[in-house]
């Protein structure tokens, strides 16, 4: 046993691996030869690169047991900027002695087993240098296990805690190893990187990991020597690899390589010397982060004294700014943030008193301070403010920049919080409400850092909720809500849920509008905490109670926090029921558009929400756009890994025909991240009321007090709410907040006030007059970091990899204006008094704006910068310096303006890339290098020469180098400039505008888009003289109006001759204007039948007889004008629709039309003066003026309504192009036009018509283009167009055909298949795209085969009514005849009224009870009704009497044959009508009523929307809740519904007999399975006590139960108040009564 056991140790001592962990022995020295270098560029050959090396020699002692000293010696760095591998490294003597002077001391390291721990460096030592030195120790860290050879683990290092695979070869023979290792850079548990810019763009935690647009992998060779003292590391090799696809495109990628080798050269003994330095611990071997982050991607500076690097930095920026430097001013501002970021609040003060007095100098000044984003900065700007300093314009600029642009951290937030207490900004509304926005920003970005959030910086958010709250402040509560939501942190849940009256009863009293914030409150805590703040958004959402927009906007909360498929489905199944329609067609909507997403994030939701939809009724999809949409237009790559889309939510109110809510955003996606770009929303309350006439007293009137009095009636009646009109604004920033704006009467009233001193309208117009003619002279800019976007990973050198984007903008304006008014203006101004006025404009605008953007990949750190930098430049230009005179009175415009004397540049584009090397120490000096190599002769075009050639003779043999520039035959790898330039001329005004467009780049290179902006791009749009015969002086625009244009034609056509003419008689004017504008060879004498075909090239329409299949052509005598235009076929395997041809709207419309539009003459200038007259002209010094003049002849009479415009040289003789265009009415279904230009109008022409008419059986209209002959540059335009026409008809959905068709003409038919759909067919030359049922935005009054008689008759101008059509869509009509009644919202209904009693049929809900109308059938005879109409002072009885219609007014029997119209000053007419009367009140929100003794109609206003009551319901398109009673109760049947709105009378003095009780059920109820009694909801009608039923209807009431032993009796009462509802049962109600046996007091 004792044997076995010694075998057993044997063996498992010999299997054991020998310890491969590096040994350093006491006592000895190891000497190591380091290299390594840093290469940043592109994969492809020839292109250039930038980056650094670092050779030296490392010495390696073993001082304890566990610590270590590492000292360098004869380092040397060398910058790289050229071609890989061709060019040289550059030695950077200057920085190796700054190098070697921080390495020229020892540093420790802790080393167990092969492991770094801590490292400790000299106390003065910079963070470059400790980082160089944790680059070598990197190369020496190894986690070694004994008993595997392969595997993986989580290993420390430089950049992290990564993943790591480890492979070992053992060779035993020769006691070696090689040691492989390789980190994915990727995938790490704890990450050493920063970002800087980001907080706002957020990351996909679910997405893929391949799509990452930035992909690291690092390889380590280790060769290791062992024996019984232990491993011996000979040399190691590091290569690390990083790949920037920024557009993630899988074969286009910038590449940072770095490579180490560390290899032994000698171990020395030691001798034992004590060390006397003290070091400081720097911790461990992660890369530490310090100065990098304040130093911009711009040029070095090396910092000396920097107050006076400030002063002249500032000073050059403004005095280049003023040479129009703009590049160079830019770049200084940047050098100006970046010097800012380093200075104390010392120094900024001291330069403040310097320059706070110089006008550019301050503007200047302050945006650095803005944009540096540095605690002193921050705390300077609070000083000033709390000062006083700044002017309003200046802190309101200031305010919003400084606290987005700084990186907050503690002491920041402490000092942001004395903002919100700053005396100054809370005296001023708009400071405090960017204050408490911004400060809400801040603590997001700094939370977002730290996993909880401190709650002593979410307090004062808090604290500004509760006292807003206490106080009953609405605006407060706002302003503390949108704060919270900008801070999106889950603390603040529950002081959010107190404004929500799902979750708290006190906020019930709270307006909407509190509501609205408090949901979208909860939008960026979802981000954090998605499963409460969907368990809440939903209990918002299932909320009934709450008004519809606040239920809509939950329900896009709810989606934000990207719901499962059970969730979505329940929320499906509950729209099955929901009693809303608009929260309904919100969310279907919604959910649809959800469904059609292409975004990835978004898949799972998608996927979700196109199963939901398919639960839901297809009557949603059918809802016009009166109900709340979604509307979603996106679009994402693939290929690309990025993509946008952009949604508006339309929520409409009930009380308002438009949208209420409107919310549009558009947000982006990128590489698995998605940013909220932008956001505005704009929110209404009542806006409708200020279209109607207002400072009406209703109150005074005796409708008012009688309303008040027949409500009480109305059990449980409630006027609605007052809201006074308010407009709600917002504007969100990368999904932050930055400002709102709630305007009603008294913000206008009080800005009015604080700007001019009076809230008058008037005065405040006399004001801002007078204030112009003084003369407005001002210089304005605005300088502003854009972004300064960073991500920053280290590498195995010790050097950061930078990818930085910085963009600058420069704002300037300069304005010199002077206005005169003459007359001057009187004491008691009026506006109108500026119509009577002449008003002169001397103006001298220049405004400019220039982006610059810098784009790096690369070392970026103060003291060293190396790599690739992108630069793209946009500059916009423009001066606009001229003087107008403005005559009202006369309609006289006249604009003077100085030539085109110089070339400018009025928008640029510029890019470029560089690799660029640049050190601290020689700052001034930088190596730049273009991107791509100099032009250089090709390998595959370079003759073959033979040995024994002289050099001469291959010199001769060469080509010069400029001929390989313009050789476009090449296929050599350099790069090439191509330039296109297209230019427009006007000679006539001495101008050009030219497109200018210039690309220098290499064949060789991928057709990617990174590739593509290597090298140079310019593209400029340009404005440059050109070379007249005459030097022009002035450029005039003078434009007539009214009777006098005529003679502005004439009077510039004779400016040239010194005779005056006498005044002609109108004949003589017109046949001069026919001369001068040319138009007697335009309008030649021609043939009848050439005449026709010149003028109406469109072919008239075909005539047949709609829906037979058996076509029947209609010959008219002598001429037969209709030819057939276009037949339809359904293109179906099986199934063909039936031929749908388009008829004209009549027999002989189209003959007639034709004949008529024959008749009239061709020039309107022959019986029409022209009505406005354009002359532009170029005065000449020595010459007559030149230049283009155009008049408008328009002819106005009914069904000939016709416009002519000419455009022609103003000399026509020297001259003969032109353009003419044509448009004229034919006949009320056809109207056509035509544009013709060239010489006299005869060389290009462009002809059109549209026609209603037939399609098959539907009413249609159809659009013909045609073009006899078109210049080049339209044909290719429309061929660039023509060409993504198939692709745009295929992601519509559309279908498609190819069928050649007329190579000139292009028609368009739309037939109108039902109120919500229409058909459409586009013919065009070579396609034929149609499709069927697409959708209408609102609801036509026509129907599937509507016939041809249906439609207008031909007196009726169809185009003139369309706009008509439309807007009858907005109105609502109500209308009973007999027993039908239609409702305002569409709903019918039948429902017999018991007789004598009155009903309200239409009343105004609203605060004002601005009128009322009651209707009742007369017992006598139920086929007549009469009414009661209550408005203003007046009560209109209308009834039928002896067979004819009675009108009385206030008790006063009144004449119906002539209009009666009331004699105060709000409008009511009464007059005939066809059979019966009309009631106009347009100012109390009747548009009309009609009444007939059979039939009423009531049109209301569509402000009336939401505010009416009675039968006819609420006028806001919620149909499900029609039968809504004045209690609020939802009726079960129509004649509950009726019966509730019955007026109760007296018993005794009234005719109507009947009133409300509660009853109890008729029949036996088990109530819990016991016995019960059970009584109405809602009372019931029965006959007053003493009468008796002769007439009973069945009802469906709900009813209340309560156990058959209670001693509770509720029987006769007449309400129940918020009584459940148990059971439904149908019970009688009393229609008719016989009161025999009432009885009633004397």
């Amino acid at each position: 046993m004792k044997g076995l056991i010694l075998a057993l140790v044997l063996t498992f001592v010999g299997g054991q691996k020998q310890d491969l962990e590096p040994v350093f022995h006491i006592g000895k020295t190891y000497l190591y030869g380091y290299e390594s270098f840093i290469l940043h560029g592109l994969p492809n050959r020839g292109l250039a690169t930038a980056g650094v090396r670092l050779t030296c020699q490392v010495e390696i002692s073993h001082v304890s047991h566990h610590d270590h000293l590492l000292q360098i010696q004869s380092p040397n760095l060398e910058e790289y900027n050229g071609f890989w591998p061709t060019d040289p490294f550059t030695p950077s003597s200057r920085f190796t002695q700054t190098i070697a002077a921080c390495f020229s001391q020892a540093f420790k390291f802790e080393y167990t087993e092969g492991r770094v721990g801590n490292i400790f460096a000299p106390e003065d030592s910079p963070i470059l240098c400790i980082n160089l030195v944790r680059g070598i120790l990197n190369m020496m860290h190894i986690t070694i296990k004994k008993s595997q050879n392969v595997y993986e683990l989580q290993e420390d290092g430089i950049e992290g805690i990564c993943h790591t695979r480890y492979i070992i070869q053992d060779d035993s023979k020769n006691n070696r190893a090689t040691i492989s290792k390789s980190k994915d850079l990727m995938n790490c548990r704890e990450k050493v990187v920063r970002n800087m810019g980001m907080a706002y763009i957020r990351p996909c935690p679910t997405c893929a990991l391949k799509v990452r647009n930035v992909k690291g992998m690092v390889v380590f060779t280790y060769q290791m020597k062992y024996d019984d003292s232990g491993a011996l590391m000979m040399s190691a090799t590091s290569r690390q690899v990083y790949h920037i696809s920024p557009f993630n495109e899988a074969n286009a990628a910038a590449t940072m390589e770095a490579r180490q080798e560390l290899s032994l050269i000698d171990i020395k003994t030691s001798l034992n010397s004590t060390r006397t330095t003290q070091l400081q611990n720097q911790g461990s071997l992660h890369y530490h982060f310090s100065g990098e982050l304040l130093q911009m991607p711009i040029p070095l500076v090396r910092i000396t004294n920097p107050d006076l690097q400030l002063t002249e930095t500032l000073q050059q920026l403004v005095q280049n700014n003023k040479a129009g430097a703009t590049k160079e001013a830019s770049a200084k501002f940047l050098q100006m943030v970046q010097l800012l970021r380093i200075v104390t609040l010392d120094q900024i003060e001291f330069l403040w008193v310097q320059f706070a007095h110089n006008h550019p100098y301050r503007h200047w000044f302050l945006s650095a301070i803005c944009a540096a984003g540095a605690t002193d900065t921050f705390r300077f700007l609070k000083q000033k403010i709390h000062d006083e300093k700044l002017n309003i314009w200046e802190a309101t600029v200031a305010l919003p920049l400084a606290f987005h642009f700084i990186t907050p951290n503690k002491q920041i937030l402490e000092v942001a919080s004395t903002f919100l207490t700053c005396p100054q900004i809370q005296k001023v509304p708009m400071y405090r409400i960017i204050v408490y926005l911004a400060y809400g920003s801040m603590v997001n970005k700094y939370c977002a850092q730290i996993a909880l959030c401190p709650n002593e910086f979410l307090q004062p958010l808090h604290d500004l909720a509760t006292e807003a709250t206490s106080k009953g402040d609405a605006k407060g509560m706002s302003l503390a809500l949108k704060a919270i939501g900008n801070a999106g942190e889950p603390a603040s849940i529950k002081r959010i849920l107190k404004f929500l009256p799902t979750f708290s009863p006190a906020a019930v009293s709270l307006p909407n509008r509190i509501h609205v914030d408090a949901v979208l409150a909860l939008r960026k805590i979802a981000r954090k905490y998605p499963a409460k703040v969907r368990e809440i958004s939903l209990q918002v959402f299932m909320d009934n109670t709450l008004a519809p927009n606040v239920r809509m906007v939950a329900c896009v909360l709810l989606f934000e926090t990207k719901p499962a498929l059970p969730t979505v489905t329940a929320l499906a199944v509950s729209l099955l029921t929901e009693p809303s329609l608009q929260v309904a067609s919100f969310t279907y909507s919604h959910m649809k558009a959800l469904a059609a997403g292409r975004i990835p994030q978004l898949y799972s939701l998608s996927a979700a929400c196109n199963i939901a939809i398919k639960l839901l009724s297809p009557r949603l999809d059918r809802l016009s756009y009166r109900y709340s949409k979604v509307i979603h237009v996106g679009d994402y790559s693939s290929e690309y890994q990025a993509g946008a889309i952009w949604r508006l939510y339309l929520m409409n109110s009930p009380s308002t025909v438009i949208p209420s809510d409107i919310i549009t955003k558009v947000r982006g996606y990128y590489a698995n991240t998605a940013t909220d770009i932008i956001e505005v929303a704009l929110r209404s309350q009542s806006l409708t009321d200020l279209i109607r006439k207002q400072n009406i007293p209703f109150a005074e009137h005796n409708t008012y007090k009688t309303l008040k009095e027949l409500s009480k009636t109305l059990l449980g009646w409630k006027e609605l709410p007052l809201e006074d009109p308010l407009v709600s604004a917002y504007v969100k920033v990368l999904g932050q907040e930055i400002a709102f704006a709630d305007i009603d009467k008294d913000v206008i009233q009080q800005t009015m006030l604080s700007l001019t001193g009076s809230s008058n309208w008037q005065v405040v117009v006399k004001k801002v007059v007078e204030e112009v003619q003084r003369g407005i002279s001002s210089q304005w800019t605005l300088p502003v970091v854009v972004g300064e976007l960073r991500y920053i990973v280290p590498t195995v050198v010790g050097v950061p990899l930078e990818l930085g984007l910085c963009g600058v903008m420069l704002s300037e304006a300069a304005a010199d204006v002077g206005v005169d008014v003459s007359p001057p203006l009187s004491d008691n101004f009026r506006p109108s008094q500026l119509l009577e006025s002449n008003v002169d404009i001397h103006a001298d605008i220049k405004p400019k704006a220039y982006f610059h953007m810098i784009a790096m990949m690369g070392i970026n750190t103060q003291y060293i910068q190396s790599g690739l930098e992108f630069h793209a430049e946009f500059s916009a230009n423009a001066t606009m310096k001229f003087d107008a005179r403005i005559n009202l009175k006369e309609k006289n415009l006249k604009i003077e303006a100085l030539p085109c004397h110089q070339e400018i540049e009025l928008i640029a584009v510029r890019s470029e890339v560089y690799a660029i090397s640049r050190n601290m120490e020689e700052a001034d000096t930088e190596k730049k290098t273009h991107l791509l190599p100099i032009e250089v002769p090709s390998t595959s075009d370079q003759p073959f020469q033979s040995s024994g050639r002289s050099s001469r003779l291959e010199w001769k043999v060469r080509k010069p180098l400029t001929t390989y520039i313009a050789d476009k035959k090449q296929a050599a790898p350099q790069r090439r400039l191509y330039t296109h330039s297209y230019c427009g001329k006007l000679e006539s005004v001495g101008c050009s505008a030219c497109l200018s467009l210039k690309a220098q780049h290499s064949p060789f290179l991928r057709n990617t888009y990174l590739h593509k902006l290597i090298g140079k791009f310019e593209g400029k749009i340009l404005l440059m003289p050109v070379e007249t015969d005459a030097d022009i002086d002035k450029i005039e625009l003078e434009i007539q109006a009214g009777p006098k244009a005529a003679s502005k034609i004439i009077d510039v056509a004779s400016s040239g001759s010194k005779d005056e003419e006498e005044p002609s008689p109108y004949e003589d004017i017109q046949a001069k204007l026919e001369k001068i504008l040319g138009i007697d060879n335009v309008f030649e004498v021609r043939d009848l039948e050439h005449q026709r075909g010149k003028y109406f090239p469109i072919n008239e329409t075909k005539n047949f007889q709609s829906g037979k299949l058996a076509w029947k052509a209609k010959v008219w005598p002598g001429r037969n004008v209709f030819r057939q235009i276009y037949l339809f076929t359904s293109f179906g395997s099986s199934q063909q629709m039936n031929r749908k041809v388009l008829n004209s709207s009549s027999p002989s419309a189209s003959g007639e039309g034709i004949s008529r539009a024959l008749s009239q003459p061709k020039f309107l200038g022959d019986s029409k003066p022209p009505v406005l007259a354009a002359v532009l002209r170029a005065i000449h010094r020595n010459k007559q003026p030149t230049g283009l003049q155009l008049v408008l002849y328009t002819d106005t009479q009914p069904m000939r309504f016709r416009i002519q415009v000419f455009v022609s040289s103003i000399t026509a003789s020297s001259s003969r192009w032109k353009l003419c265009a044509d448009a004229s009415l034919i006949n009320s279904h056809k109207v056509s036009g035509s544009l013709k230009w060239g010489k006299d109008c005869k060389d290009y022409q462009i002809a059109t018509q549209i026609a209603t008419g037939h399609f098959a059986a539907y009413p249609a209209m159809q659009m013909k283009l045609e073009w006899a002959k078109v210049p080049s540059t339209v044909r290719k335009t429309a061929g660039w167009f023509y060409s993504f026409v198939p692709e745009a008809a295929y992601v519509l959905g559309y279908s498609q055909k190819q069928q050649r068709g007329p190579s000139h003409r292009a028609t368009l038919v739309m037939a109108l298949t039902s109120p919500r759909t229409f058909d459409m067919v586009l013919k065009l030359p070579e396609l034929t795209i149609y499709d069927r049922a697409i959708k209408l935005p609102l609801l036509f009054d026509s129907s599937p085969g509507t016939l041809l008689s249906t439609l207008p008759a031909a007196d009726q101008n169809v185009f003139s009514q369309a706009t008509l059509l439309i807007a009858e869509n907005f109105k609502a009509r109500c209308s009973v005849f007999q027993n039908v009644i239609t409702t305002f919202n569409g709903v019918e209904f039948n429902y017999s009224m018991p007789a004598n009693c009155y009903h309200v049929l239409v009343q105004d809900c609203s605060p004002e009870l601005k009128f009322l109308v009651m209707m009742k059938i007369p017992e006598e005879s139920s086929d007549l009704t009469s009414i009661n109409v209550r408005l203003a002072s007046h009560e209109v009885d209308m009834y039928v009497s002896n067979g004819l219609i009675q009108l009385k007014i206030n008790g006063v029997q009144a004449p119906t044959d002539a209009p009666y119209t009331s004699n105060s000053d709000e409008s009511m007419l009464i007059s005939r009508e066809k059979e019966g009367l009309s009631l106009k009140a347009p100012d109390y929100g009747i548009d009309k009523l009609y009444y007939d003794g059979h039939r009423l109609e009531v049109q209301v206003a569509f402000w009336m929307a939401g505010k009416t009551c009675g039968i006819c319901g609420k006028y806001d398109a919620e149909k499900d809740r029609e039968y809504q009673m004045p209690s609020g109760y939802l009726a079960k049947d129509a004649v509950s519904f009726g019966q509730s709105w019955i007026i109760s009378e007296d018993p005794c003095t009234g005719a109507c007999k009947l009133q409300r009780k509660v009853v109890t059920v008729e029949k036996s109820v088990a109530f819990e399975k016991k016995a019960a009694k059970c009584f109405s909801v809602e009372p019931i009608l029965h006959c007053v006590e003493g009468c008796r039923a002769t007439r009973t209807v069945p009802v469906s009431v709900g009813f209340h139960c309560i156990p058959a032993d209670s001693a509770l009796n509720l029987e006769g009462q007449t309400k129940l108040d918020k009584k459940s509802e148990d059971v439904v049962s149908r019970v009688s109600a009393h229609t008719a009564c016989s009161c025999e046996h009432q009885t009633c007091p004397a």
